[in-house]
């Protein structure tokens, strides 16, 4: 692809850990040039995470890895002065401004939104936060097991044994980065006419905005939502179900899906059942349907019974663990996994999940590794006229 969409745009990422570099992330698979600005020294924390100890201490941990390829880095002391004065010079050439700094840190450093756009009237800014500029947990700290707690995803994760339960990833970080991205997508487009913008991101209502289903039946019909295991609340059979070899998720919702599973199954006497005949029956009964299938899944694997319930229109699939799906042809041909080399102090051959978008059939990449900590000083700094005599000095004091 000879062009992006954000081509040209400049976006300062001064996040760490994952909601603001995962938006960081998605901006630079657009193809913003994203110039990541991290604390001499230490850099990101994400640097100093990961599976890999080794990775970690040469501060370009697999959790960093993960979502800051195509990015530049610069290092910058912004409680200096000097770093401050620095940091202007940016945010005066830039188009965006991203950080998930805790509330109010920014304008106690005379960095805030409405400092800068005093030199550039045009600026987007993203404030990321845990709940928010306002309101009475603004201060509050977060991390995404805390948002999940608060949110309610927990208290539906799970079955009634086991919740309330925290989902497997760190959800509430990823949306609150994919909500930031979104919104600063939708100011670009819009700033001609609106000049600089303010963006408050909330992980906290961020994760809200996704959870419409159990909330509105909450606020609309007055249920209160309960963890319900692999079940759908919404219809039945839909679920994990075991099968003769491997958990099979099958999503019958529609009467004649569950008619065509019956079928499959040799199981017409299903349809006749009173308890089963209709959908409202089959959600009250799910539990008692659930067993009557699973006799007759037992019969084969998972996956030959996906294949099948497939070619019959039957929405249905295997549960896989991660190597699993990896391995999927689904995912290898079409271009899910970014492979890179030189990633310094890596080596090569580094593979790394891509931006899920594609436009125009095309998988949308970077070229670019994850960049070793200040490793574009020179090109960012220089380009702002600073000599390499003056950048050796601030690098001496700490300022970069």
């Amino acid at each position: 692809m000879t062009s992006k969409p954000l081509s040209g745009i400049t976006v300062l990422d001064l996040t760490n850990v994952l909601a603001g570099p995962f938006c960081g992330h998605q901006l630079a698979h657009f193809g913003a040039d994203v110039i990541k600005v991290e604390m001499p020294g230490r850099g990101d924390l994400a640097r100093q995470l990961g599976a890999d100890p080794e990775l970690n201490a040469k501060l370009m941990g697999i959790s960093f890895m993960a979502q800051n390829a195509g990015k530049k880095s610069v290092t910058l002391d912004m409680k200096q002065d000097k770093g401050k004065a620095l940091f202007r010079k940016l945010a005066a050439e830039a188009d965006v401004v991203v950080e998930n700094f805790r509330p109010g840190v920014m304008e106690r450093l005379g960095l805030g939104f409405e400092a800068l756009k005093k030199d550039n009237p045009k600026l987007i800014y993203c404030a990321i936060s845990g709940f928010g500029q306002d309101g009475p947990m603004r201060d509050a700290p977060a991390y995404d097991q805390i948002v999940q707690g608060i949110a309610g995803v927990m208290s539906i994760t799970g079955d009634q044994d086991s919740a309330p339960l925290r989902v497997g990833y760190p959800m509430c970080d990823t949306i609150g980065g994919l909500t930031a991205a979104m919104a600063i997508c939708a100011a670009v487009a819009g700033r001609e006419s609106q000049g600089a913008q303010f963006i408050d991101v909330s992980m906290l209502e961020s994760t809200l905005a996704t959870m419409g289903w159990v909330v509105s039946n909450y606020l609309v019909a007055g249920v209160v939502p309960e963890p319900l295991g692999n079940e759908n609340f919404t219809a039945a059979p839909s679920g994990a179900f075991r099968t003769g070899d491997g958990l099979l998720n099958i999503a019958a919702n529609k009467q004649e899906q569950f008619e065509a599973l019956c079928g499959l199954l040799g199981r017409e006497d299903l349809l006749a059942h009173p308890d089963y005949a209709e959908r409202e029956a089959r959600k009250k009964n799910r539990y008692a349907l659930r067993e009557e299938l699973e006799r007759s899944l037992a019969a084969q694997s998972a996956k030959k019974w996906a294949k099948a319930m497939a070619a019959l229109g039957i929405p249905a699939g295997p549960v896989l663990t991660v190597p699993e799906v990896l391995n999927e042809p689904q995912i290898a041909e079409r271009g899910m996994i970014a492979a890179y080399d030189n990633v310094p102090g890596v080596g090569d051959g580094v593979r790394l999940v891509r931006n899920a978008v594609k436009m125009n059939g095309e998988p949308l990449g970077v070229d670019a590794p994850p960049p070793a900590i200040g490793a574009h000083n020179a090109e960012v700094y220089g380009a702002l006229g600073l000599s390499e005599e003056g950048m050796a000095a601030l690098k001496d004091e700490g300022v970069i």
